[in-house]
């Protein structure tokens, strides 16, 4: 073998190794790439996934914003409602307390009404001895009917007639009036104690209205307003 077919074999040597290796570098940087590409679209669906996870986070927040701000709206609501009913169920009854007042002007009608409620408050004490207490401007009509009073519930209870003392020194507050406007006051009737004080029986107009009020509010509530739903 001559020098040219060394050089020859020399030559076709190097461009198969320089074809080899061109070959294997474009084998590496295509899968340098193909992994580039991997990573950078996983780095991307990570990315994805925080940005929609925060959303949905947001987004609850919202939402739980909402109902609390509905809730709080609804409640304040509800509050004015029901203290506008409020209102109104205490004007009927300023309006009845009022209307209490006129009781005690036909002093007929009124004396009569004293008895009873003597009477009543008798039977409820059932005590040999009582004091009662009257309004001051009462007092002359509560002397009149107390012997009858007595004797009814003699009758009634079948037991002799009480002792019922009328308290002099300390009466019932007043009607109102312009010199009284905003003090106490009491719209009529009579309060009754046993002489040891333990056992008190309050059968006063404002007493028996506040009683029957009471006891009668859920049917004017629905009478006003309707049946609530709970």
């Amino acid at each position: 073998m001559n020098n040219a077919d060394v050089s020859k074999q020399i030559q076709q040597m190097v461009r198969f190794i320089r074809q080899e290796a061109e070959e294997k570098a474009n084998e590496i940087s295509v899968s340098a790439e193909e992994e580039f590409n991997i990573e950078k679209l996983q780095l991307v669906e990570a990315e994805k996934k925080k940005i929609r996870q925060e959303y949905e986070r947001k987004e609850k927040q919202v939402e739980v914003r909402k109902k609390i701000e509905y809730s709080m709206q609804l409640n304040a609501s509800r509050i004015k409602v029901l203290q506008a009913q409020d209102d109104v169920v205490n004007s009927m009854k300023e309006a009845a307390a009022k209307d209490l007042l006129n009781v005690s002007r036909d002093h007929r009608v009124y004396k009569k009404l004293l008895k009873d409620l003597i009477v009543q408050s008798l039977l409820r004490l059932k005590e040999p001895s009582v004091l009662l207490r009257c309004r001051k401007d009462d007092a002359h009509l509560v002397e009149s009917v107390l012997d009858s009073a007595k004797e009814e519930y003699a009758q009634k209870a079948n037991v002799h007639p009480p002792d019922v003392i009328v308290d002099h020194h300390v009466y019932l507050p007043p009607p109102p009036s312009h010199h009284n406007a905003h003090g106490s006051f009491c719209a009529g009737g009579v309060v009754l104690a046993s002489r040891d004080g333990k056992i008190v029986c309050e059968n006063t107009l404002d007493a028996r209205l506040e009683v029957v009020f009471r006891k009668k509010l859920p049917e004017i509530r629905k009478w006003l307003f309707g049946q609530v739903a709970a």
